[in-house]
């Protein structure tokens, strides 16, 4: 059985139809229950927005079978997300997670399935991401995916067993916050992941990946990544949540013709690869994405 398809919508209508004519348009998609979550709006003056995105989706065919919930209130981003993923792994054992500002290749759905099936058993794989940056595939790498010490949201899947181990509100939170070799260990994910953290727990953000990201670490987890993206991001501008202007993370979408994938047998971090993604979350790096961002809004 394929895993259900879980859509997170909110108010961006014009995303959301790029993103589920792409999902449409996956070979498995008549083959797979969807699942949708709109939260409600913060700001009455929202309703219209939101009120557009549920005709978006009333409107939506073409999935075995599909399940609707809209919010009557504002639940928030993170709690949100949380309260839908965890409806349905109370229900099924696996789920792919879909939010409304995602480009997914024709063959999303037979990767992450066969990704899913081939990991199941192995606790040691939090989540299978759909997204990587363009990285070039060395010539004698001979795998189509690969495994770094870090959680991607950008359409991904994952178990009901990962999923349920979660703590959501970090209870160790304050033993970490003072153990610098925690953190220098929870960054082999990426320089940004201590701070991102910190912002969650001290308010400044809401966000349940990082959150998710942080339990993997605990669990020494890690994701496995395809080669060729599956997933582009388009919701980069104003009305994103948690995106900016400048898009250093486009990268070179699958084609969508290949069904079926070699994945690496070698669950450890890939060296090339687990380097290259460092390199792309580098304090110099993420320094340039924001003059670029700033010179892009001026």
């Amino acid at each position: 059985m394929n895993a259900p398809v879980v859509l997170f919508a909110y108010k961006r209508a014009r995303e959301l139809r790029a993103t589920v004519e792409a999902l449409r348009k996956n070979h498995l998609a008549a083959e797979s229950d969807l699942f949708i979550f709109v939260d409600a709006p913060k700001k009455a003056e929202d309703w219209p927005k939101v009120y557009e995105v549920h005709q978006v989706l009333d409107e939506l065919t073409g999935f075995k079978s599909i399940y609707r919930d809209y919010a009557k209130s504002n639940i928030g981003c993170a709690d949100s997300i949380i309260r839908g993923i965890s409806y349905v792994l109370d229900r099924y054992p696996t789920a792919i997670i879909v939010e409304d500002d995602l480009i997914t290749a024709p063959n999303f759905l037979d990767y992450m399935n066969q990704s899913l099936k081939q990991y199941e058993n192995d606790k040691k794989i939090y989540s299978i991401a759909g997204y990587t940056f363009p990285f070039e595939r060395p010539s004698d790498y001979p795998y189509e995916s690969y495994f770094v010490p870090r959680h991607s949201p950008w359409g991904w899947a994952t178990w009901r067993d990962r999923w349920q181990s979660i703590d959501w509100e970090l209870v160790d939170y304050p033993e970490f916050r003072q153990d610098k070799y925690q953190q220098k260990a929870f960054n082999q994910g990426g320089s940004d992941l201590v701070k991102m953290l910190e912002d969650q727990m001290e308010g400044r953000s809401d966000a349940w990946d990082i959150r998710f990201c942080y339990n993997r670490y605990r669990a020494n987890g890690l994701t496995v990544y395809p080669t060729i993206s599956k997933v582009q991001n388009i919701g980069f501008g104003h009305e994103a949540t948690h995106t900016n202007i400048y898009n250093r993370y486009k990268t070179t979408l699958d084609q969508g013709s290949q069904r079926q994938f070699k994945l690496s047998p070698q669950v450890e971090a890939t060296p090339y690869y687990h380097q290259k993604t460092l390199q792309r979350y580098s304090v110099v790096t993420r320094i340039y994405n924001k003059l670029k961002t700033y010179a892009g809004m001026r």
